[in-house]
């Protein structure tokens, strides 16, 4: 953030007086520009023990699969955003659940909360953000072809709670992935 959003002048990235984090400051009108972690809300949209997931129209992982999923709007609780995710990105409608994980990915500044949800039909097709919507049975989930690891998290779970048979809530924190070394330059070549 360069300029205040209020008036418009410079910020100042420092610590203000009472806080203990740097925050972008503006020091002609006083606002303190708080960036705080964004709220991703999605459903398990389950049929006759099927789960509807939604192959990505869109950057980020085009073309992998996902449970609908996106970003909580201002003014809507977690629950609605998910039931209008769903319906956005699956055209389906759903009775939402129990909250079912709260999963923190604090190296990208997010938390992903998704509830247990039931179809309410199958009255359901790819939104604008999606390819493709299919229900799928346990064996015939893509895993090689999930979008998020908090997905995969997510779904695994729902799989060995449904096993068990009771469900339970879930909460982890998410940590960076492994990340991959460079190869070794190769000596033959200059």
């Amino acid at each position: 953030m360069n300029y205040c959003s209020n008036c418009g002048a410079a910020v100042n990235y420092r610590i203000p007086p009472g806080d203990t984090l740097p925050r972008h400051v503006c020091d002609a009108c006083g606002t303190i520009h708080y960036l705080n972690p964004k709220i991703v809300v999605g459903a398990i949209p389950e049929w006759e023990g099927r789960i509807l997931l939604c192959r990505r129209a869109i950057e980020p992982r085009l073309g992998y699969w996902t449970l609908p999923a996106g970003f909580m709007e201002n003014a809507e609780t977690t629950a609605a955003g998910a039931a209008r995710e769903t319906l956005e990105e699956a055209c389906a409608r759903i009775a939402v659940g129990d909250l079912y994980t709260l999963i923190n990915v604090p190296h990208i500044s997010q938390v992903h909360i998704v509830y247990r949800a039931r179809l309410l039909d199958l009255d359901f097709k790819a939104g604008e953000e999606s390819l493709e919507v299919a229900l799928f049975d346990e064996v015939d989930i893509p895993w090689n072809e999930i979008a998020f690891r908090t997905i995969a998290i997510t779904l695994r779970h729902y799989f060995a709670d449904r096993r068990a048979g009771r469900f339970e809530f879930h909460t982890c924190d998410l940590e960076p992935p492994p990340q991959v070394a460079a190869p070794a330059p190769d000596s033959t070549h200059p």
